[in-house]
């Protein structure tokens, strides 16, 4: 039989000698206090520990609960009961602080104090969202990561307030990139006075023949969109719809001569001879490129204006037209073109531009000759390099964008990344667009070579002139994309790159910069 115990006194009420006496053992076997983190708990433990341990001098390992209590998480928002009802966390988070406390990945920079505040931040985070049980905690960086990270990032706001000159290198350039437009007559004018461009003070009547209204113009292409072409064969493939096609007209003696008077005409590739009444001639071609100058120049539209382009080209090249203007063309196109980082029509304009140059043509044929040089430097394509520089004559050599391209491939063929800057940060035309794409991966190259070179750190500063980035940020975020979480410290207000322990991490991310480069429409 049961024993029975006396009701206990209400709350508040002295409890007396007769209740005291009266009172039974309860019916379980004590059992000691398990000690974890230092503390001690009297609740019971639950049946689920983390099989895990941390090291040699710590007690035996605490379970889910342990951790959370200790680190003060909040139970999970489904879970209200009492204090003493069994918490079920999800065996994923249980998986995560396991990982985090394992000997193989404590870090000795980071206290356990901050591992346990940062667990209880991101755990919080979690169980506030609603995401507890659907995050992928398996994925979720170590709150040692994490708190490595943040340290890094926050290097730079410790730095003593400077001016705002002195927060760029002195190397800084003063003006911005040169824009296609300041090519478009010439050279770029030097002062305010200078002469303005024909298309600013253009005639008006210009405006009033626009065969596009301006809404339609930013519109997407979708008449010419290859998507849409395909879909428009598997219909005609399934017998949705069918189409009936005109009758070819009979090829011409000589060349089309054009006749329509619309300044503005979408590209469409031809399928068949070209009608006259659908292609301008060169007198119309000539007041449309006016038109699109000053366009572009006020709007920017990339689209509206390479389609443009595009039409324009297709109406000169069936109507054989090859002077002077067909160069003017082109040369823009290929400005605007690298302007945006559209190599492919880039490189359809370089290499319709070398043929027109080899007629006798006037144009910028240095200009696009020291282009061309920068551009086998990107693809690294030491064939076609050396050819180019092989059709070099001794006047050409001397030419102020030529000569600075051949500087540049001298200076990468030396290894001389000092004078490799400079002549980044001098670039004449518009170069610096295409210096933009490879100036990446020779930084990862020399910043290997100041590893190497260097031991065992260097200012931050240093790497930020030497590699002529804009400002200390830009030359920390470069290093963070890279992986130097831990490779920057604060020094008394001086940050400091670990030159030391950099070398292995940036070399496998030179070698893959340094990969081949395979680009539309190469020349």
């Amino acid at each position: 039989m049961l024993p029975t115990w006396p009701a206990a006194p209400p709350s508040g009420a002295q409890s007396s000698t007769g209740y005291a006496t009266s009172y039974s053992a309860p019916a379980y076997t004590a059992v000691q206090v398990r000690q974890s983190f230092g503390q001690s708990y009297s609740t019971p433990q639950p049946s689920y520990p983390l099989a895990h341990t941390y090291g040699p001098s710590h007690s035996p390992s605490p379970s889910a609960v342990d951790i959370a209590r200790n680190v003060n998480l909040p139970p999970p928002a489904a879970a209200s009961e009492p204090a003493k009802t069994k918490i079920d966390w999800p065996d994923s988070v249980r998986r995560y602080v396991q990982r985090a406390f394992i000997p193989a990945n404590l870090d000795s920079s980071v206290t356990r104090a901050e591992m346990e505040t940062k667990l209880k931040e991101t755990i919080t985070q979690a169980n506030e969202k609603g995401v507890l049980n659907t995050l992928d905690w398996d994925m979720m960086p170590l709150p040692q990561h994490m708190i490595r990270e943040e340290r890094a990032r926050a290097l730079l706001t410790l730095q003593p307030k400077q001016p705002a000159q002195a927060q760029a290198p002195a190397h800084a350039p003063g003006t911005k990139k040169r824009k296609s437009w300041d090519l478009a007559d010439g050279a770029a004018p030097t002062s305010s006075s200078a002469t303005p461009y024909p298309w600013r003070n253009g005639p008006g009547r210009l405006e009033h023949r626009v065969s596009f209204s301006p809404d339609k113009r930013d519109e997407p292409l979708k008449q010419s969109s290859k998507f849409n072409r395909a879909d428009k064969r598997l219909k005609r493939h399934e017998g949705e719809y069918t189409t009936q096609r005109e009758e070819t007209p009979p090829p011409l003696d000589g060349p089309v001569v054009g006749t329509c008077q619309n300044l503005e005409k979408r590209f469409l590739r031809l399928t068949a001879a070209p009608k006259p009444d659908q292609v301008r001639p060169p007198y119309i071609l000539r007041q449309t490129l006016e038109l699109l100058k000053k366009r572009w120049k006020k709007d920017q539209n990339y689209s509206y204006i390479c389609d443009q382009f595009k039409s324009m080209r297709q109406d000169l090249t069936v109507q054989r037209v090859r002077d002077e203007f067909t160069v003017e063309v082109y040369e823009i196109h290929a400005r605007i073109a690298l302007e945006k980082g559209d190599l492919g029509e880039y490189n359809q304009c370089q290499t319709q531009l070398k043929a027109l140059y080899k007629l006798g043509l006037k144009g910028k044929p240095n200009e696009f000759t020291a282009y061309r040089i920068l551009y086998f430097i990107h693809t690294a394509n030491r064939t076609e390099l050396n050819n180019a520089l092989a059709d070099l004559t001794a006047a050409e050599k001397k030419d102020k964008a030529i000569k600075h391209a051949l500087d540049v491939r001298s200076a990468l063929a030396l290894g001389n990344y000092h004078r490799f800057f400079q002549l980044y940060n001098d670039t004449p035309n518009m170069g610096a667009y295409l210096m933009d794409m490879f100036v990446g991966r020779e930084r990862l190259a020399a910043l290997c070579n100041i590893c190497r070179a260097y031991k065992t750190d260097v200012p931050l500063r240093f790497v930020t002139e030497e590699l002529y980035f804009e400002s200390d940020l830009e030359a920390a975020q470069f290093i963070l994309d890279h992986g130097g979480q831990e490779l920057l410290q604060d020094r008394g207000g001086t940050v400091m790159f670990l030159t030391g322990k950099a070398n292995n991490l940036f070399e496998g991310a030179r070698a893959k910069a340094f990969s081949r480069v395979d680009i539309k429409g190469q020349i």
